[in-house]
């Protein structure tokens, strides 16, 4: 990884697929996950050259979430264009908590947002590790605080910036 800035927020855009839908034509609530995790593991190979598969294979460690907490707002609905924006709102020696959300195409309206706490495992003894220097550093730049502490606040404010910009 060089020495110039990286981006802290990562934003990438995906298509509802109609499989991933229930008979309203809604995204599934359980498939916000999906659409989630998968975005991140994409974001952060692209922006900061981090292969979650090559880590697992190579170094034997990884990351297991251990908690989740999600707010549906506006549904997204099939063949629809969203926007998925994350960033790491805090790190522990141990763990990090990343922010998701999903937007419409024009970042103009929150659809969902999600906090998860993921813990740094190694993957042969399947117990919670030290993250190691690079990865600390690493997670150093890309680390975007914010001003609120608790989910339910972080969500009224996101919600109400989002309205300030329409």
């Amino acid at each position: 990884m060089s020495t110039t800035q990286i981006p802290k927020i990562l934003h990438s855009s995906t298509l509802i697929r109609l499989q991933d839908c229930d008979p309203f034509g809604h995204l599934n609530n359980s498939r916000y996950l999906d659409y989630y995790m998968n975005a991140r593991e994409d974001q952060i190979r692209k922006y900061y050259d981090l292969d979650l598969y090559d880590l697992a294979k190579t170094r034997q460690i990884g990351w297991v979430v251990t908690q989740s907490q999600i707010s549906y707002i506006t549904p997204a609905q099939i063949m629809e264009k969203v926007q998925i924006s994350t960033q790491l709102i805090l790190f522990t020696p141990k763990s990090l908590l990343v922010e998701f959300r999903m937007m419409d195409e024009h970042r103009s309206r929150l659809k969902s947002m999600m906090w998860t706490k993921f813990v740094h495992v190694d993957l042969k003894t399947q117990k919670s590790k030290v993250h190691s220097d690079d990865l600390l550093h690493l997670f150093e730049q890309a680390y975007a605080p914010i001003d609120q502490s608790e989910f339910s606040e972080r969500l009224v404010f996101m919600a109400s910036s989002v309205k300030a910009n329409e």
